[in-house]
């Protein structure tokens, strides 16, 4: 991409300019608290930290790309970013994260309490936004989507050390953890137009496939990648012993030894000075960063191709650039 061009993400953030500073108004409004000033702090801290807001431009991208013209949109968009920001919450709590964004977490700002609290109003404000449009369809979705989350970080913390973890339980964690917000999100748009159930599915498959691409990106950049500059660095999965796919790989792949070094570091967590270049040899040695690229590239490209059934919109198009864009950092 030359310097002159801007990527999809921010071309598709242009084209939705008016709609989104309406949800940023909506959100703001309702993050507020008149008996608890603690709230709307630590919710300003991560919603102003620059995030890119992809979620809730997708929802308002789909209802558009279907022909919706009411307002609908703008509150299940709010939503959305609202279900997200309480998943971050906790999730630094659990993670024991002290960065997000380039910035301190919340919970190392304030305290775990506090995060875990806030979290919970937030879920609180989705629901209740979520309800107002009325679409008992789009609130099924949204509802459902929140449990799917949640059960995933369940499931990602059962099996998150355990060296048996095979590539299906990764693939169920994941479309939790991740893939089920991109898809409602993208779902719930074409619901509220009234759109075709041609439509309302492919936007569905497209935010699954999106939302398993953005996540094996993540997972591959943790290995693959130089760090990203915004707190996370090369080999923290790792030094958090996280079972992602370009280690499962590694386990599946290792003979009697490679096992014993992955039992010792990821298992047992007895990690010690050059065992993340060890882990890193060996993931070289079986290919898996090649083939976890890979697989990521083709997810990418199933969220491309599910956008066929739609009508031709610029906003098709986007979307599909998004994909694209998504898989830019691996390529």
């Amino acid at each position: 991409m030359s310097v002159t061009e801007i990527s999809p993400l921010e071309a598709l953030s242009r084209v939705l300019t008016d709609d989104m500073e309406r949800v940023n108004v909506l959100i703001r409004e309702r993050m507020a608290s008149d008996h608890a000033p603690r709230i709307p702090e630590v919710t300003a801290h991560l919603i102003e930290a620059g995030g890119k807001r992809i979620r809730p431009m997708m929802t308002l991208a789909a209802a558009r790309l279907c022909g919706y013209e009411g307002d609908a949109h703008i509150k299940l968009a709010a939503t959305v970013e609202f279900i997200h920001t309480a998943t971050l919450l906790h999730d630094d709590v659990v993670d024991e994260s002290e960065q997000r964004r380039g910035r301190p977490t919340a919970n190392l700002l304030w305290d775990n309490q506090s995060s875990v609290l806030v979290g919970d109003y937030l879920f609180a404000r989705a629901f209740q936004l979520m309800v107002e449009p009325g679409n008992l369809r789009a609130l099924t979705i949204l509802s459902n989507a929140s449990a799917v989350i949640a059960e995933g970080e369940v499931l990602q913390l059962t099996a998150a050390q355990n060296v048996a973890t095979d590539e299906a339980t990764y693939m169920t964690v994941i479309r939790g953890k991740t893939a089920a917000l991109f898809s409602a999100a993208t779902q719930v748009g074409p619901v509220i137009a009234g759109a075709p159930e041609a439509q309302v599915q492919a936007l569905y498959d497209y935010g699954d496939a999106l939302g398993i691409c953005f996540q094996i990106v993540d997972d591959y950049l943790d290995y693959g990648g130089a760090g990203d500059g915004l707190g996370k660095n090369l080999g923290d999965d790792f030094r958090e012993r996280k079972l992602t796919l370009p280690v499962i790989r590694a386990i599946a792949a290792s003979d009697a030894d490679e096992r014993v070094f992955w039992d010792r570091t990821i298992g047992r967590g007895k990690q010690q000075a050059g065992d993340l270049e060890q882990a890193m040899a060996l993931m070289s040695r079986h290919g898996t960063l090649e083939s976890t690229r890979q697989t990521a590239l083709d997810w990418a490209e199933r969220a491309r191709q599910a956008l066929a059934p739609l009508p031709d919109h610029p906003l098709k198009a986007l979307l599909s650039d998004l994909a694209g864009f998504v898989v830019e950092r691996v390529n």
